[in-house]
């Protein structure tokens, strides 16, 4: 585990205070778990991508032609 210092603003830390509170977490762990989970998102969403760019195109819909 690594330890880091954020800087925000007072209201900011004052909800974050209170949403980590809710869920009975300090709020670095609240912190923390919130930054995994749009790690985890974000690695998802890179793996769909290249996925989806990797598969061969296909014609969805013939053109029509024009006489």
């Amino acid at each position: 585990m690594k330890n880091v210092t954020i800087t925000m603003a007072d209201e900011v830390a004052r909800w974050a205070r209170i949403e980590a509170a809710k869920r009975e977490m300090s709020l670095a762990r609240w912190v923390g778990e919130l930054l995994r989970a749009r790690m985890e998102d974000d690695a998802e969403y890179e793996l769909a991508m290249r996925r989806s760019l990797a598969r061969t195109p296909r014609v969805l819909r013939e053109k029509e032609e024009t006489p």
